[in-house]
């Protein structure tokens, strides 16, 4: 199994990271312009507002680009084998940094609809990750 680096939980973050360990994705939203923003912050990058609330979504979204890296990256192992790296834009308005898990690494491309999957992480949290919309379960 993949031995992540763990990201780290700033003030602004903690109620995304404390949802994760529910698997409940939650983004921030600006209650003043009504967008949500990624990642999470203090003040809403559009109108400098501070009227942050946290909103559930389902994390879906479509592949804006995807990199395939062969070689091992920071936290991962060498038998781990090729890994994807991905921009996916949600469908609530934001742009994410992720990975495509469920699938070879070589299928994923632009375009391609995803939904959120979760990797647990040795804290009790879990790391949104993303798979083809149509896989099951």
């Amino acid at each position: 199994m993949t031995r992540r680096r763990e990201p780290p939980v700033s003030d602004e973050a903690r109620p995304f990271w404390d949802a994760t360990r529910e698997q409940r994705f939650r983004l921030p939203w600006c209650s003043e312009c009504e967008v949500a923003i990624w990642y999470p912050r203090a003040t809403c990058p559009r109108c400098l507002g501070d009227a942050i609330e946290w909103r559930d979504d389902d994390g879906g979204g479509t592949v804006y680009a995807a990199s395939v890296h062969s070689k091992p990256g920071p936290g991962r192992e060498a038998e781990d084998g090729p890994y994807v790296v991905v921009l996916v834009d949600l469908d609530a308005g934001v742009r994410m940094m992720s990975n495509v898990v469920g699938c070879p690494p070589g299928d994923v491309a632009a375009g391609m609809r995803v939904a959120l999957a979760w990797e647990p992480l040795s804290d009790g949290r879990h790391l949104p990750v993303f798979r083809p919309a149509d896989w099951k379960l």
